[in-house]
């Protein structure tokens, strides 16, 4: 398996735009050149979606995620914010209705950065952080399963982290308190998918954080920058790869409750999506383990 696992092995999977993804289209209709993560933040907060065929659910999580940022820049204007929406080669309606929020709120709060083909939820969020401009960068998911207001509970967690090494923290949201009212509503089958994919994750990766897959992160901006840079996956495990390079790497990370309520329309099938993501944390382990991947530093051209 070490053999399969090393010789299987990408190197350094490419970060190379295609030249349609280095300009969003402002809420004039110009191209405008996306910045980098290696330029200097101008931002307090970068909000990135990633997104994939979500023209329904969308409109939900932004509607609530721009009336928390706008009620908090009134109340402190040295507050300022982007929100950045991924449009990961989505066949429906996706970059259509995330415009819309560009022309209302204008192309300084709200940018739309449309990815020619699907790269996968890692490979969106890393190409989202790649074009930010905050200090902080959070990671959210575009089903508005989480409630945005809980962006300070993840906030306060980073805060506590403090002093940062290097600048660099991580804070993760977490639905690890709600496991037994969600056991309660699953079958014995996804139970049994559920706590297999745990005991992986601790066994094999990352045995600190008990979930790895809430999809409500908050990375100080070189914290997102570095362990972004060294990503292999670009699906479903990609969490927790970056997790365990924040490890590797001694960035101090804190785990955070949040609330949370299940959405319909995931694109996760469970058996098979699990199965996919269960081979993925075995080959984390062994690709590093046997020097196949290494904790190397990449720019996006």
């Amino acid at each position: 398996i070490c053999m399969i696992a090393y010789v299987t092995a990408i190197k350094m999977p490419t970060l190379h735009r295609h030249e349609e993804e280095k300009f969003f289209i402002s809420a004039e209709g110009r191209k405008e050149p996306v910045p980098s993560i290696h330029d200097l933040p101008t931002k307090e907060l970068s909000v990135v979606v990633p997104s994939y065929n979500e023209e329904d659910r969308l409109p939900l999580m932004m509607d609530e995620a721009l009336d928390y940022l706008e009620k908090r820049q009134k109340q402190d204007p040295s507050f300022t914010y982007e929100v950045i929406v991924v449009d990961d080669g989505s066949k429906d309606q996706t970059t259509k209705v995330a415009m819309k929020y560009c022309k209302k709120y204008g192309s300084d709060k709200v940018r739309v950065l449309s990815l020619l083909k699907n790269r996968g939820k890692g490979g969106a969020v890393r190409m989202g952080v790649f074009s930010s401009r905050g200090k902080k960068i959070l990671m959210a998911d575009a089903d508005g399963a989480t409630k945005f207001a809980d962006i300070e509970k993840v906030e306060e967690g980073l805060k506590k982290l403090q002093p940062w090494p290097n600048q660099m923290a991580i804070s993760c949201g977490s639905r690890a308190h709600l496991e037994k009212d969600s056991i309660a509503k699953r079958s014995y089958f996804r139970t049994l998918l559920m706590y297999g994919f745990h005991f992986l994750v601790w066994f094999l990766c990352v045995k600190e954080i008990r979930d790895t897959q809430c999809g409500f992160k908050l990375f100080t901006r070189e914290a997102a920058s570095r362990t972004f840079s060294t990503l292999h996956i670009e699906r479903w495990a990609f969490d927790v790869e970056l997790l365990y390079i924040a490890q590797r790497l001694g960035i101090p990370i804190a785990e955070v409750a949040v609330n949370w309520t299940e959405i319909e329309g995931s694109k996760l099938v469970p058996f098979w999506s699990w199965l996919q993501m269960g081979r993925d944390l075995l080959f984390i382990r062994l690709r590093y383990m046997t020097g196949a991947w290494q904790l190397e530093t990449r720019k996006c051209n």
